[in-house]
């Protein structure tokens, strides 16, 4: 059973996945070790020593009050309290006697030990046994809370089988899908899931990718195409070839990214975790106070009476609300996060993106679908069209970029007989080659200029993305493709503006295209015709204006902007093994309007955490004045602890249930 203050929900480990996360695992390792395993336990099992007590608490009153039997009293009396104290009180005890064995004398079960223990030695035995009583049950409840939150990441990491059937020989065979080798062809039947990322020999498939994408519509990949781990077979048998090991799949990379992510600490995590260290010695010196100093200042001091209202003070103060609440509602946010297919690699990142005053989002396939078009071929008369095609077509298989693509998909085939030679990218201009001694451009008219190049066109007047070319040192023309916009798009945009963000694009691509682009989704500042160091430097004049920026890209040729952000935001995540490692937020499905939800998902956070704190904090502040003064019980003191961590608790679980 998880215990009351528990500072992180422990580590999630799924059925059949094996791998050793020893090193940065995702476990507080700093402080006591609260966890203890209830997974296997139903309900009942873990109310059982609850209900025990309870039962012998009720009769112990009973007999007190209403009964009085004649031998219901001296010894008879505290064995009987002590039968219902036992249940709930031992394992309490015991991991106070741990932490006092590890160096953390101050704990919060010293707090409650001592607390109850003094009860009893001044025979206040169904108070002490009342407290643990419902500290027990507060314990449960704390313990069902954090696997709810555990459930919607458990549900991303249980994706996987544990066995795959692949081809050998032609014949079907049943494996371990841990022993599965790169190579290896995995026959799919209808509604089983992938175990690990591969190609797709079949002609066409359709899979069901929610789990990785939170996107119910289902996916159809054509032969050649990535297919990845977790994703469901819809229709009929596919055949896979695995590219990647079990532990090196896209999917082994996000589940180690959640589940690491509780080590990341948001600042009001990591100042709560170090105000209990300092706040609980306090406390228990502050009761001694109480206990003590009355003597020399009351005339009719009773050392009872104030033993009493130190133990209820001792009682009040346990910081349970605090250090279970705050990490319960980072980890719900994480968990909501990730229902919605969207990554956060940390509780400090749901911190800063609510914070977030400007998001900074590349154009193409951030904004826009990043399909590219060829939408028209001019090439000058006294070059061979044809010829000219073919050298682009070759020199931009080189490179990764969607406009490759296009003109691949335009030209056709890639004649591989031309001689390339020296082949370079010019980062924000293109790429450059020599052919038979001649010198190849293919890129912007930036780069045209770059090598002197002369040119007739007024390139400023075309809104669609150019590709203009130069073959020995002449320009031979130009190739117009254009991109479509998200569907989605405009709908992001109004949601930042309504959440009072502002909206600025920067891109490589041409400053007529940026601008139709920025116009179309109501962008409030659009720069183009940017090279990698421009845009660190327009990010800079957001950031020097005292203003916290979110930067969205695809996290690889954008390394230096997201580095540079408060937040980097990947679209995208599932494409690009760079994009998780760069990026503070991943978003896995390529919608631009996780944008929003995400920073609503950080805001919402963190206005539950702090509801939190406020509610702990005030309340525990009026029961203690009560206290102090011999104004309030140990009933009152018990509803000052355990029945605000239930409180905190139930407010901490609500961010799971919300609809983002």
């Amino acid at each position: 059973m998880e215990k009351c203050c528990s500072t992180t929900p422990e580590k999630i480990e799924p059925k059949g996945h094996n791998h050793n996360h020893s090193e940065g695992d995702g476990h507080d390792h700093d402080g006591h070790d609260h966890s203890h395993d209830s997974g296997d336990q139903t309900i009942f099992q873990m109310f059982l020593p609850a209900i025990i007590s309870f039962v012998i608490l009720l009769l112990g009153i009973a007999f007190d009050n209403y009964i009085q039997p004649a031998w219901f009293t001296g010894w008879v009396r505290l064995v009987w309290f002590l039968a219902a104290y036992i249940p709930v009180g031992f394992p309490v005890l015991k991991d106070a006697y741990k932490s006092i064995i590890k160096g953390d004398v101050f704990s919060e079960f010293f707090l409650m030990s001592i607390a109850t223990i003094g009860a009893f030695a001044i025979a206040e035995y169904p108070e002490g046994v009342a407290v643990m009583l419902f500290y027990a049950v507060g314990e449960v409840f704390q313990s069902m809370a954090v696997t709810r939150a555990k459930g919607n990441i458990k549900a991303l990491l249980d994706q996987r089988p544990d066995e795959v059937t692949i081809m050998e020989s032609n014949q079907p065979k049943t494996i371990k899908a841990k022993e599965t080798k790169v190579g290896n062809i995995i026959q799919l039947k209808p509604g089983e899931k992938l175990a690990l990322d591969g190609e797709l020999l079949s002609d066409s498939a359709s899979f069901n990718t929610a789990a990785l994408t939170g996107e119910s519509k289902p996916d159809t990949k054509n032969k050649g195409e990535v297919v990845l781990a977790g994703m469901i077979n819809m229709n009929s048998i596919a055949l896979v070839k695995v590219t990647t090991a079990y532990e090196d799949s896209k999917l082994s990379k996000i589940l180690e990214l959640v589940q690491n992510a509780t080590a990341q600490k948001a600042p009001t995590e990591l100042f709560i975790r170090k105000f209990a260290k300092v706040y609980t010695p306090i406390v228990v010196f502050l009761a001694i106070g109480i206990c003590f100093l009355p003597y020399f200042i009351v005339n009719d001091y009773q050392f009872r009476d104030w033993l009493y209202r130190a133990l209820i003070f001792l009682v009040i103060s346990c910081p349970c609300a605090l250090v279970i609440s705050i990490p319960l509602g980072y980890f719900g946010g994480i968990g909501a996060a990730s229902r919605n297919g969207i990554l956060f690699k940390g509780s400090n990142f749901l911190d800063s993106i609510a914070e977030i005053q400007n998001v900074v989002m590349d154009k193409t396939g951030t904004m826009t679908e990043g399909v590219f078009k060829v939408q028209k071929v001019s090439i000058i008369s006294e070059f061979n069209k044809d010829e000219i095609l073919q050298l682009v077509n070759v020199l931009e298989s080189k490179s990764t970029h969607p406009v490759a693509t296009a003109i691949h998909n335009y030209v056709g085939d890639i004649n591989y007989s031309i001689p390339l030679e020296n082949v370079e990218e010019i980062a924000g201009h293109g790429l450059k080659a020599a052919v038979n001694g001649k010198e190849l451009l293919v890129g912007n008219f930036k780069l045209m200029d770059k090598f002197n190049i002369q040119y007739d066109i007024n390139h400023a007047n075309i809104v669609y993305t150019l590709i203009a070319v130069a073959y020995d040192k002449r320009f031979a023309g130009y190739i117009t493709i254009a991109d479509s916009i998200k569907e989605d798009a405009k709908e992001t945009v109004d949601n930042l503006h309504k959440m009072g963000v502002k909206a600025t694009m920067l891109s490589g691509d041409k400053g007529t295209v940026v601008k139709y682009v920025a116009d179309q989704l109501g962008i409030d500042n659009a720069f183009g015709d940017l090279l990698p160091e421009d845009k660190v430097n327009k990010v800079k004049e957001i950031k020097a204006k005292n203003q916290t920026v979110a930067f969205v890209g695809d996290g690889v040729n954008d390394a230096p902007v997201v580095a540079l952000s408060d937040v980097g935001i990947a679209m995208g995540g599932l494409g690009s093994d760079a994009t998780i490692e760069t990026a503070d937020v991943v978003i896995q499905d390529d919608k631009p309007s996780k944008i929003p939800m995400a920073i609503n998902i950080g805001k919402q956070t963190k206005k539950i955490v702090w509801q939190n704190i406020i509610l702990a904090f005030a309340v525990k502040a009026v029961v203690l004045v009560l206290g102090a003064g011999g104004l309030a019980t140990m009933w009152e003191a018990v509803f000052a602890d355990v029945g605000v961590a239930l409180l905190a608790i139930l407010n901490a679980v609500r961010i799971q249930r919300m609809k983002f």
